[in-house]
């Protein structure tokens, strides 16, 4: 059969996608590049935003036509059936990450996940209702992951999953303990870790920084702080602190003065006052990350958020506009500062 697999999402969807396109070419079918070749159509979902959703649920109905199975974290979030009752679900989560047949989409680029689900509870986010609760993979597994993707032409390693900075807490393990383990694998390569939540990362942070030093690790950080409020922080059950953020930022660029620090910000959370946005800005003209990735809110189902009284879309996107504007100025001024 000809299928042709369409993704929504993050690294670890991708992932969750090359692996599925690696089981069904073992299983003898053949992998398309677009609908019109395709006899069947699977469709991974994303559950993060609401204008991603409406994309999902536009591309089902284009192409209802098509013999249609639907996976990801949106079938978990929405009832699909009830609108497209002949797309069939299929589980594209559950399924066997490490050590298995698998079909890159890129042939440089290793996507590898070292643990499904996270110990968070953040009140604004649905992706915990489709991958649960932390489950770590072992460091011997993921390295042969690793050097079997060296060793098929990779350069470059993603490590990912929904918190990088938890990983092992489940299983007396810790995320540097597991880069400590893979750099020794020989070849020409280099990892970039994925997001961590700045309260994981602030157990680790010392190793953490030892760990970043060797020269496999790309000097690359994400860490969402999501808002520079404290109030905010705690409605949407954060359970860090801005000062704690801060200490982090500072603590790398100080022992890693080359490294890219990205964030993430949520504009426009219900209980977001002006007061609350302005300090959000401050923050991030204090901190400067070189990477903002910037949503306005989005309300989501089964969330404790979505339970709230929701902000208007007009002051929503004046505050979008005006963070924009603030990021690239101070964006500019440092580009500016570098080629002077």
């Amino acid at each position: 059969m000809k299928i042709f697999i369409k993704t929504y999402g993050c690294q670890a969807n991708i992932n969750d996608s090359e692996i599925l396109a690696g089981s069904l070419s073992e299983q003898g079918h053949t992998l398309v590049h677009s609908e019109e070749e395709a006899d069947k159509i699977i469709l991974n979902t994303c559950s993060v935003k609401n204008k991603t959703q409406s994309k999902i649920l536009h591309y089902l109905e284009k192409h209802k036509h098509k013999e249609t199975e639907v996976g990801g974290c949106l079938t978990n979030t929405i009832n699909l059936q009830e609108k497209f009752p002949n797309a069939k679900i299929i589980d594209t989560i559950n399924t066997s990450k490490l050590n298995t047949s698998i079909t890159r989409f890129n042939k440089d680029i290793a996507i590898i996940q070292i643990s499904q689900g996270c110990l968070n509870a953040c009140t604004f986010c649905a992706t915990k209702l489709s991958r649960g609760v932390l489950r770590s993979y072992r460091i011997g597994d993921i390295k042969r992951q690793l050097s079997d993707a060296i060793n098929k032409g990779a350069t470059k390693i993603y490590l990912t999953s929904q918190d990088n900075g938890c990983y092992g807490f489940d299983i007396k393990s810790s995320l540097p303990e597991l880069l400590n383990e893979l750099v020794t694998v020989k070849g020409d390569f280099t990892i970039r870790v994925g997001m961590m939540n700045p309260w994981h990362l602030r157990k680790i942070k010392s190793e953490l920084v030892k760990s970043y030093k060797n020269p496999k690790i790309q000097k690359f950080l994400h860490i969402p702080v999501q808002s520079g409020s404290e109030s905010v922080l705690e409605n949407m059950k954060r359970i860090h602190t801005v000062e704690e953020f801060k200490d982090i930022v500072k603590t790398f660029r100080q022992q890693i003065p080359n490294i890219d620090i990205a964030t993430d910000i949520i504009v426009g959370f219900p209980t977001e006052s002006e007061e609350d946005f302005q300090q959000t800005i401050s923050l991030l003209q204090e901190t400067k990350p070189e990477i903002v990735n910037r949503s306005a809110y989005s309300s989501r189902p089964k969330t404790k958020a979505s339970k709230l009284k929701q902000l208007s879309s007009e002051i929503i996107k004046q505050r979008t506009k005006k963070l924009d504007e603030m990021y690239w100025r101070y964006r500019n001024a440092m580009k500016l500062q570098i080629t002077n």
